[in-house]
């Protein structure tokens, strides 16, 4: 099939050069997000789409907006069979819903109908889930609503980030999403309605909503961390310099007061809402990443976040 292809950030990047690398499918062009300011230069830099496609020839299409007209007069010259989306970061409008004889595709980072939203692995690791997966859907007007062409399940490993399980989910839906354009060429593939119940949200997270309030559980703060990484990273505020904390994990010892921070030469620990929790690694205020029980060892023994 003629596929044109809609994605921004590395993990769509890592489907596209899954599907060139297949072959079955010719992809005409690509529909990306304009390119965004980056580092302290704040210079435009293409989005990880938009530089791969450059670099294999593909045409990249990057409106300002989606329902710019001239994006739809391109599409219908391009004529693709379908369009197959992972995390473009825009919503398609119903004009160009119907332009592809087998609509547009999306390859989503959760069971739906759990985890409607832009970070649904972020979410599950939030909540605790044991259990995710990968949905191949037919994109409507309606936030992640449309119906189910295909799913795979995936158990989480309660110590991964956010960024680990992402990774893994990739190679899943990449996976899931060529079987799924070879049903739809096929007319082998039926699309399932999802279920009224059991829809839960997903919203971006925020570097706000990353700070650690240390009233929490110490397993709460934990996947509060992991999920965070590797953004916007979970911090907090120690001495008046901002902490990041990429990694931790609760753990055994004697109790401490909520915040309080005890340091030996083996490791960091903090006292929590409930329990203990064990720096890992983090990262001081325009430092590098490091082994928390480095970093511990360059204070006075004791503190108390903010």
């Amino acid at each position: 099939m003629r596929l044109v292809f809609a994605g921004t950030p590395r993990v769509a990047a890592d489907t596209l050069t899954h599907l060139l690398a297949d072959g079955r499918h010719e992809v005409v062009a690509v529909l990306t997000r304009p390119d965004a300011p980056q580092g302290r230069s704040s210079r435009p830099v293409p989005s990880p789409v938009a530089q791969l496609a450059a670099e294999r020839g593909i045409e990249v299409l990057r409106p300002a907006r989606p329902s710019d007209p001239r994006l739809a007069s391109r599409l219908a010259e391009l004529a693709p069979d379908c369009c197959p989306v992972v995390a473009y970061g825009g919503l398609i409008p119903r004009s160009l819903l119907d332009l592809p004889r087998h609509g547009w595709v999306n390859v989503h980072f959760s069971l739906l109908p759990r985890w409607r939203g832009a970070a649904p692995v972020q979410h599950a690791i939030l909540a605790g889930d044991d259990t995710t997966g990968v949905t191949v859907f037919q994109l409507v007007e309606d936030l992640d609503a449309g119906p189910v062409l295909a799913t795979a399940t995936y158990l989480l490993d309660q110590e991964q980030t956010a960024g680990d399980a992402l990774a893994a989910l990739q190679v899943l839906g990449a996976r899931a999403l060529v079987s799924t354009l070879d049903g739809l060429a096929a007319g082998t593939v039926t699309a399932v309605p999802q279920p009224e119940d059991g829809v839960t949200l997903a919203p971006k997270l925020t570097a706000q909503g990353a700070r650690i309030d240390w009233s929490r559980a110490a397993v709460e703060i934990s996947r509060q961390v992991r999920a965070n990484n590797p953004s916007p990273i979970a911090w907090t505020v120690l001495d008046g310099e901002r902490l990041r904390v990429l990694f931790a994990v609760p753990a055994e010892g004697e109790p401490l007061p909520a915040a309080e921070l005890r340091v030996d030469k083996h490791s960091a620990v903090v006292g929590t809402g409930s329990g203990l929790l064990e720096l890992v690694m983090v990262q001081p205020a325009g430092g590098r990443a490091t082994a928390a029980a480095d970093w511990g060892r360059g204070l006075r023994g004791a503190g108390r976040f903010q």
